[in-house]
């Protein structure tokens, strides 16, 4: 078996695991009880807090400890909406091919009045920092540009577009949920307010995530209840999540530098075999992308046959986001670089771990070749552009 689905989530460190375990045996007090149990709890809730901080060069009190990405980017921009609605600025910039969790929330903040502009992202899948500039009125309260694309895995001017925003006098936001982990991130130097983080993807636990938000931006509350987290998130904290979240992330960036030299070859081979499948194309820039991201749109096919005669084969892919999987409509994200609703259909998106061998890309590499071949066997889209009554657009 073959897992190449590291975007979707990744498997559990060893690290984690044993970290969790530990605390759930020994640590199991309330954080919030002053008896001997619960304080020894609150410790390892503040060491973990941290040691999360250190990793983004951040102070510990500017940690948030959130379930999860999902939950970090609706109260990021809920409560970068909230100050600028108070300070009369409810203009809102962000990218067409953001997350479902920052899209749906913007969404929902323009029918309370707010207007969002939503960038074009070019077909490289980067945009483009000058827009941004272009973007920004007297109104506009926040910027939330994604640090890494779930999808395509393009690596956004982070530093550039925050230090426009600063210039501006605007709060700047990024989902940094495919990022951190993997890649080195600075929230001083790169100009960032608020960033938001998930456990899964850095070989951490589901339902464990953190938020940063620089000191002085004041959050609102999406659950309320108890005094956890200065007040601004409600309930008592998972301190076995959060504990094996920073463990992961410790064990994830000490060997950055390591596993994204290995993933990049290994990437890159991937994407050299995969174009060796005629009326095929990259998504995304080839170079400006994550070490482990590769994505595909093969012409002629459906993406769900794809991965399903894929997992035949014993390798566990996927088409794009894995929280809209069970959609039939196509990538928003490729839509958004350009690609049309044929093509996008046919896509696969390959994101490798850092224990994928060399074998197993060979392996990968001629199962999709093998299968791209056999569904335009039978293919009617396929036959109409071999014969010419349709052209190709690959």
């Amino acid at each position: 078996m073959i897992y190449a689905d590291n975007a979707a989530t990744t498997k559990m460190s060893e690290t984690a695991i044993n970290t969790m375990i530990s605390v759930m045996n020994e640590n199991y007090g309330n954080p919030s009880s002053l008896y001997r149990f619960g304080q020894q709890a609150k410790e390892v809730l503040e060491k973990a807090r941290e040691e999360v901080a250190a990793v983004i060069n951040a102070q510990p009190r500017e940690i948030t400890f959130t379930s999860g990405g999902s939950e970090a980017d609706n109260q990021a921009i809920l409560s970068a909406a909230a100050l600028g609605k108070k300070n009369g600025k409810t203009h809102i910039i962000s990218s067409a091919f953001e997350h479902h969790a920052v899209l749906h929330t913007l969404k929902k903040l323009e029918k309370d009045g707010f207007e969002v502009t939503l960038l074009d992202v070019h077909e490289n899948g980067i945009i483009r920092p000058e827009e941004v500039a272009a973007a920004i009125r007297e109104d506009t309260c926040l910027v939330t540009i994604m640090y890494a694309n779930n999808e395509i895995g393009t690596i956004q001017p982070i530093t550039e577009i925050g230090k426009i925003c600063h210039e501006h006098n605007v709060l700047f936001h990024t989902d940094a949920v495919q990022a951190v982990g993997h890649l080195p991130i600075d929230v001083n130097a790169q100009n960032i307010d608020i960033l938001s983080a998930s456990a899964h993807k850095f070989h951490g636990p589901k339902g464990t995530g953190f938020l940063y938000v620089k000191k002085g931006i004041r959050l609102t509350n999406l659950i309320e209840g108890g005094a956890q987290e200065r007040g601004k998130r409600a309930g008592t904290e998972n301190v076995p999540g959060i504990a094996a979240m920073a463990a992961a992330l410790n064990e994830a960036t000490a060997s950055m530098d390591e596993n994204a030299a290995k993933l990049s070859a290994k990437r890159d081979r991937l994407i050299s075999g995969l174009r060796e499948i005629p009326h095929s194309a990259l998504n995304g820039d080839e170079n400006n992308r994550l070490p482990g991201n590769v994505n595909f749109c093969f012409e002629g096919i459906e993406g769900e046959a794809l991965l399903l005669l894929l997992d035949q084969k014993g390798i566990q892919a996927s088409s794009g986001s894995a929280c809209t999987s069970g959609a039939l409509d196509p990538s928003h994200v490729l839509l958004a670089i350009g690609r049309v609703h044929d093509v996008a259909h046919g896509s696969l998106r390959l994101s490798i771990g850092e224990d994928i061998t060399d074998e197993d890309i060979e392996q990968i590499i001629r199962s999709v070749k093998e299968v791209v071949e056999y569904l335009r066997g039978f293919s009617p889209i396929w036959r109409d552009l071999v014969s010419g009554k349709k052209e190709f657009i690959l």
